[in-house]
């Protein structure tokens, strides 16, 4: 099974100014990353000047956006600009390691998975979480799964790895943390996609070194679940016919 060089390693950045240099320094030394894609969120502190040290590096693509649209935004466009065989969406932070990329990126590189959730509560060791963020992120996991009806344990994953044509088949519309529940709900409509889960391991930063999700994003993610799973015209959801896209029947 080869991974070498077949990942787009997409980095959304909004004031992370204190972790992206070493974030980008891991990603770099993973024999899978062919191409690293940072789309810099109109951050307020030191972010991109950090930055500026990666410029001009062979496969890193720096792309700066004109104001603050949020992750969801920064993930699209990230999305938009991958070239490699498969995509990875890696925070710019510490708390999911790429040391678990292998597991999360083998169903596909064996022709098992269209998309790998990697699971924070499929048992894997790792320091002790906040227990509201942690029951928020269940309970929204329940929620969802009842309304696509597809049974994942961790929906709010950051980690979540795709081959590339089939993330880039969907038409993306949320620009902050929506963007999670609109890939799931489009993904499991879709019924032909191959949807994997693997237990990954999870190091949660504190409210006080800079973590972003409140209880506002929580409240969103609801609406965004009812939205995409009820409302939304699925005939938008897709670019191509899945059938000519994936050469498969889904019925």
């Amino acid at each position: 099974m080869e991974l070498k060089n077949r990942l787009s390693v997409i980095i959304p950045v909004y004031n992370e100014g204190e972790t992206i240099k070493a974030v980008i320094e891991r990603v770099q030394a993973r024999p899978e990353t062919g191409e690293i894609i940072i789309v810099e969120d109109a951050s307020t502190d030191n972010t991109k000047e950090s930055l500026k040290d990666f410029e001009g590096q062979p496969n890193i693509k720096i792309f700066y956006q004109e104001c603050n649209k949020g992750k969801g935004a920064a993930v699209t466009r990230g999305i938009a600009e991958a070239t490699k065989d498969f995509i990875i969406i890696q925070d710019a932070d510490f708390e999911y390691t790429p040391e678990d990329w292998p597991a999360v990126i083998a169903p596909l590189a064996e022709g098992k998975a269209d998309v790998v959730y990697g699971s924070r509560f499929m048992g894997t060791p790792g320091m002790a979480r906040y227990f509201r963020h942690e029951m928020g992120n269940k309970f929204l996991t329940f929620v969802s799964n009842l309304f696509s009806d597809i049974h994942l344990s961790d929906m709010e994953t950051c980690y979540k790895a795709f081959r590339r044509e089939v993330i880039q088949n969907l038409n993306l519309e949320s620009n902050r943390f929506g963007i999670e529940v609109e890939f799931t709900a489009k993904l499991a409509k879709a019924r032909i996609i191959r949807i994997w889960e693997v237990p990954i391991s999870y190091n949660p930063r504190r409210y006080s070194e800079g973590k972003k999700i409140t209880w506002k994003d929580g409240i969103s993610a609801l609406y965004h679940i009812v939205k995409f799973n009820v409302f939304a015209k699925r005939d938008k959801f897709y670019k191509k016919p899945w059938e000519e896209l994936l050469g498969r029947d889904t019925r």
